[in-house]
């Protein structure tokens, strides 16, 4: 075992052994008394419910982490990388062909491996808790169908990473990074339009007191209403979401047909004001730039290690590939990706928080938005008494109540009162 194994092994078991550790943390923290914010909400039958689907669910991790850990390393430390490597060059593909063959089947391996979970996970667990409306024909054709794209997207996007590691020398890292920047880019316009209604059916906002609602508000607020659409979430489950993906003419707002169901026209108004505020914060952009930063010191990292004899023996490989390094190096940097989404987390939460502010500070209703977001937990069975130490490293909004708290706050701001309405929102962009 060289220093590369090292690494990779010490972190693994830092990064697997803190993530139970805060799970072990979560579970301790949740308390049998209801919060006072709550009791309008919540009876305590259904506390006791919402409790109980968090130890369950934190419980099936645990088993599904062991197995994946055990797994890992027994492939590795079997020489399960350089078998496979031998077998797949035995096709004589090429070497970008031996390249695609060799990840598409660990990538399938792995897929496999954890469909029992996720067979589990959806008919069982969630079906025990009153989430599950997916079919047995409608999880089959999500998997074929993420498999179609996988293969018809992603295959050419990584047969033309291997082409430039193979052929651009040391700053193949620079032309990969432009090329992944540039796939990413028009993935923002092509996915609301062509990718995602491939899983789900999207409709316009139908006329009525809701869109009538979000109408007066969006013009209040100066905001384009081209793209409010409903979600058919019910075909996959009763948790109710919403959010706003895609740049220019392709964005859209997305409510669940599940959220529309549970809530009142207030509420569902100050959830839509809630996106807004994320497109007039340019959170989503802000989010796209620090991935496109990420992804390319992920590269110039990649173009060092890539073929890195070092990272090859780590993992018993008799020869050193580009394909190989690929996942080798994937691996290598995952504490890097671990500690990178703890930041990403935090800044997500602070986003979260922002937009809550826009939302009060324009629609001024704050009630109705304390409500929508007890219904949500009420309706979601969501933890509202999660351990600091969970959060800090696994959520990406902040807990239900301190966001009612500041929700509080910020409606006993002094709001400045103006003669045209539009004009004091203005003033909050």
């Amino acid at each position: 075992m060289n220093l590369y194994a090292v690494i990779i092994l010490f972190t693994l078991v830092v990064t697997t052994v803190l993530e139970i550790w805060a799970d072990m943390l979560n579970l301790r923290a949740l308390s049998p008394k209801l919060p006072d914010e709550f009791r309008d909400v919540y009876d305590e039958e259904e506390y006791a419910r919402s409790q109980k689907y968090t130890r369950v669910r934190t419980k099936f991790g645990f088993v599904s982490t062991a197995f994946d850990f055990v797994v890992m390393l027994t492939f590795w430390f079997t020489g399960g990388f350089n078998w496979l490597d031998l077998q797949v060059r035995a096709f004589e593909l090429g070497t970008i062909g031996t390249g695609l063959a060799y990840i598409g089947i660990l990538a399938l391996g792995l897929g496999i491996l954890e469909l029992p979970f996720a067979v589990y996970s959806t008919f069982v667990i969630e079906e025990r808790f009153g989430f599950n409306r997916t079919t047995v024909k409608t999880f089959i054709l999500d998997i074929l169908k993420s498999i179609a794209l996988a293969v018809l997207i992603g295959g050419p996007v990584l047969a033309l990473i291997l082409w430039l590691f193979l052929t651009a020398g040391t700053i193949a890292w620079l032309y990969a990074w432009l090329a992944v920047t540039a796939f990413m880019l028009v993935m923002q316009y092509v996915a609301p339009t062509w990718i995602m209604p491939l899983f789900n059916k999207f409709t316009p906002l139908e006329e009525g007191p809701l869109r009538e609602e979000i109408t007066r508000y969006a013009d209040a607020v100066r905001f384009p209403l081209k793209g409010i659409f409903v979600m058919d979430g019910s075909k996959r489950s009763s948790r109710s979401n919403a959010f706003f993906t895609g740049f220019g003419k392709n964005k859209r707002i997305v409510l669940f047909d599940t959220l529309i169901e549970k809530h009142s026209v207030e509420e569902l108004t100050s959830v839509l004001a809630h996106e807004i505020g994320h497109e007039r914060k340019k959170h989503i952009i802000i989010g796209l730039l620090i991935g496109i930063v990420e992804t390319g010191i992920m590269f110039f990292l990649l173009g060092l290690f890539v073929s890195e004899p070092g990272l090859a023996r780590a993992f018993y490989m008799e020869q050193v590939s580009v394909y190989a390094g690929l996942v080798f190096f994937g691996m290598l940097y995952s504490p890097v990706s671990w500690l990178l989404s703890i930041g990403m987390n935090a800044l997500s939460r602070k986003h979260e928080f922002e937009a809550d502010r826009y939302a009060v500070l324009t629609y001024r209703k704050p009630d109705a938005m304390i409500g929508a977001l007890k219904t949500l937990s009420v309706s979601n069975l969501s933890n509202v008494t999660p351990h600091p130490v969970y959060v800090f490293l696994n959520y990406s909004h902040p807990p239900m109540l301190a966001r009612i708290e500041h929700i509080r706050a910020v409606a006993g701001e002094k709001i400045p009162h103006r003669k045209n309405v539009t004009l004091g929102i203005r003033d909050l962009l």
